[in-house]
């Protein structure tokens, strides 16, 4: 990870600055985390440890499917509502960073263009955070708490992107500049229904649209939404990748799973929708009781 992406970030014990030394991420209190070999850093809070992050497998998937350009859409949509001066970006639950790496590219540079966009990948998942610190030299991976504080600095981010991931609005506020932008998404009741009941996956919640606005108030105002919506053509393989990659996979298992996947068209057409909003970050706002909450 590059010097310049670790002064984003702040000690997970006192909340100091941390500075890159040799392969040692050090604050001025004396605490130190070291680089993993894979080049990311864990700054997960002790009182954290042993919180379920995803699999190995369930990157894997994730990688495979995402890859096939199936939610391309998706990434589309939060390249075309990223403001164009933006150079400092955080995604909170980033995985395999495809998003991150996807806004970061559309601005026309380089992931390893120094002074050009930037961006810092949080996930709880050690797994996620070696396949983002490997996307390029512009990403910098963090293991961490989403509901926890978050290892950053106040200020530091332009864009947060948070895409079917938990949003913690307090610590979101804080580490975007004021006015920032928080780019959110979100599935629709008519994401992936052609699979839902035949393969026994988890609903979407009917109230995601009244809690996603509860959760944000008093740290943001809304200031646009798109709906994205597609068609996808997919075989069963890219059917079991979908499922695998998802808290779906801890709820069905694989021989249970193969056997749906195999009375449905093959392929088969899936809908994806989804709604994109987008908010600003509110300057001095009052977040010392806002709600933190899942999708």
């Amino acid at each position: 990870m590059r010097p310049d992406l670790v002064s984003l970030l702040r000690c997970p014990v006192c909340g100091d600055g941390l500075a890159l030394i040799a392969r040692t991420a050090k604050c001025l209190r004396g605490h130190a985390f070291d680089l993993a070999k894979q080049g990311y850093l864990n700054l997960l809070p002790s009182a954290s440890t042993g919180i379920e992050g995803d699999s190995a497998a369930m990157l894997e998937a994730r990688a495979n499917f995402l890859a096939g350009g199936h939610y391309a859409p998706i990434r589309n949509a939060l390249i075309a509502h990223t403001p164009h001066a933006a150079v400092r970006f955080v995604e909170v639950g980033a995985g395999t960073a495809y998003y991150l790496a996807g806004v970061i590219a559309g601005g026309g540079a380089g992931l390893g263009s120094v002074g050009e966009r930037v961006g810092v990948a949080l996930d709880v998942s050690r797994y996620a955070a070696r396949r983002a610190a490997k996307v390029g030299e512009g990403i910098g991976a963090v293991v961490c708490d989403a509901w926890k504080e978050l290892p950053l600095r106040d200020g530091v981010a332009d864009v947060v992107l948070d895409v079917f991931a938990p949003r913690n609005a307090v610590e979101m506020r804080r580490i975007l500049k004021p006015g920032g932008t928080l780019l959110v998404v979100t599935p629709n009741q008519g994401h992936l229904a052609e699979l839902i009941p035949v393969l026994g996956m988890v609903k979407v919640d009917e109230e995601k649209e009244r809690r996603l606005r509860e959760s944000l108030a008093g740290n943001f105002v809304q200031t646009g939404s798109e709906k994205v919506e597609a068609t996808m053509r997919l075989d069963h393989d890219s059917v079991q990748q979908l499922v695998a990659m998802t808290p779906s996979a801890r709820h069905v298992q694989p021989a249970e799973l193969t056997e749906r996947i195999a009375v449905l068209a093959d392929p088969v057409d899936v809908t994806l929708s989804v709604t994109l909003s987008i908010w600003r970050a509110l300057a001095g706002a009052d977040s010392s009781t806002a709600p933190i909450r899942r999708n």
